[in-house]
């Protein structure tokens, strides 16, 4: 597949090619189910002339179907682009299909998707990933050159990682979520997923920006970083040991590879320990149910969702919620009612919001004397489908990538290898608020030391 930075230089005669020979071949690859014009027989949506983007079905484009693989918002139109789709439409690129997805952005496998899952294309027995498992899926079977995701507890990085793609989570507020379906309203940030570092450089650059009608977005002037990439760039970067030692055999060989990697490459290596992801998981959960039962009110049959006869308005929103949701939005609903609940608001929701405090100050002090972090994005490679029944299992898929987003910080997940089944590992490496430029050449130089 052309390179991101390989389709910038082609004239328009060339993208036309490459948009048509994209279709064959995503309808050659039907069963993958990465795009959810592949799971409902329907053609893929095309906006025009540009490089064509695939786009997660929570990034809304005028005009264009957009449902968060959620049944409640079957036969919703866009009205307007979100902010990084008219960046996209300046800079010469276009949106082309929508990309499976957990329901709501809820879910690390796609299962929960009300289209269907989607395969990893790496072995059809094992999930993507999620929540953007359907854009991480189609970079990595060759039907996109590059893809945007949206990431509110590593929903980017861990499909990018079960894949082996490259994903990046830019700092909070560097990307606008203006248009983008609200899940955690101070944890979701949208970013790329792409074949290489350098597209994940060049794709920020064209995504990034202040948006002034969204209220979270960095009022800050953007300074583009693919034009200044060094991968020569020498760096102390932190591994955090505890983790490295928690995750399974097959991810901590990979690790040290990529340590070795980074070492021979010039980095100094330091060793330090988080606390205990457990209570990254906690205070996760809390803050992102709590919030997302506040931003998913508004699907009530009334403003928004589909509308089910009643003869009143009580039985409307019931029924409205209750067929439209799947068993894991609700299972989400109803935690952040709870823990926002009268009598409980103190013990849950302002303790997480302390941990969260907490969290980031561990970050703050190993930035005091290192440059970047490097860890596991997560513990095992791709499970099986079916296999993570219970919901505790599945969120601990998520557990070495959830405090990133509490904390706000950039994160980026880079192909280590692969295990002896054939599936990828990643790993990822963390900067600083604000210091994407450092990330991107750390991120370069492992990519480059490792010659994957």
């Amino acid at each position: 597949m052309i390179t991101l930075k390989e389709a910038l230089t082609l004239p328009a005669e060339a993208l036309k090619e490459i948009r048509d020979d994209l279709k064959k071949e995503i309808a050659a690859k039907k069963e993958l189910g990465a795009y959810v014009e592949q799971l409902t027989n329907q053609p893929i949506g095309e906006y025009g002339e540009g490089i064509p983007i695939a786009l997660k079905d929570n990034i809304q484009v005028k005009g264009w179907g957009v449902t968060s693989g959620s049944n409640i918002l079957q036969g919703y139109v866009a009205p307007y682009n979100a902010t990084v789709v008219d960046n996209m439409l300046r800079h010469g690129l276009a949106p082309f299909g929508r990309t499976n997805m957990d329901e709501f952005a809820m879910g690390s496998s796609t299962e929960s998707s009300f289209y269907g899952k989607t395969l990893n294309p790496h072995n059809p027995k094992c999930v993507p990933g999620g929540s953007s498992g359907g854009s991480a899926a189609a970079v990595a079977a060759g039907i996109a050159i590059a893809a945007l995701g949206s990431d509110t507890g590593g929903s980017i990085r861990q499909p990018a990682a079960f894949c082996g793609c490259v994903g990046l989570k830019p700092t909070y507020g560097k990307v606008s979520r203006y248009g983008l379906g609200a899940y955690s309203s101070s944890l979701d940030q949208i970013g790329p997923i792409t074949q290489n570092v350098e597209d994940a450089a060049i794709l920020y650059d064209i995504i990034a920006g202040h948006e002034p009608k969204d209220s979270t977005s960095a009022a800050m002037a953007h300074e583009s970083v693919a034009d200044k990439l060094n991968p020569d760039r020498k760096m102390t970067i932190a591994v955090i040991e505890n983790y490295l030692n928690e995750a399974s055999p097959e991810v901590r060989e990979k690790m040290l590879e990529g340590i070795k990697a980074l070492q021979s490459a010039g980095h100094t290596i330091v060793y330090r320990n988080f606390i205990n992801s457990k209570y990254d998981i906690a205070t996760y959960y809390v803050i992102a149910t709590a919030e997302a039962s506040a931003n998913l009110s508004r699907y009530d049959g009334v403003r928004y969702g589909n509308r089910h006869n009643s003869d009143s308005l009580k039985e409307m929103f019931i029924q409205s919620r209750s067929l439209g949701f799947g068993e894991e939005v609700k299972r989400r609903i109803l935690l952040g009612t709870f823990v926002l609940s009268s009598g409980y608001y103190d013990a849950y929701y302002i303790k997480a919001q302390r941990a969260r405090h907490f969290i980031k100050a561990q970050y703050e002090a190993i930035f005091q004397e290192a440059d970047l972090i490097f860890m596991p994005v997560t513990p095992t490679a791709a499970f099986e489908f079916g296999s993570k029944a219970d919901p505790l299992e599945m969120y601990l898929s998520d557990i070495y990538t959830i405090s990133l987003n509490l904390a706000g910080l950039p994160g980026i997940s880079v192909p280590l290898g692969k295990n002896q089944e054939g599936l990828p590992i990643g790993g990822q490496l963390i900067g600083q608020a604000y210091g994407e430029q450092a990330l991107l050449d750390g991120a370069l130089s492992l990519e480059r030391a490792l010659g994957l």
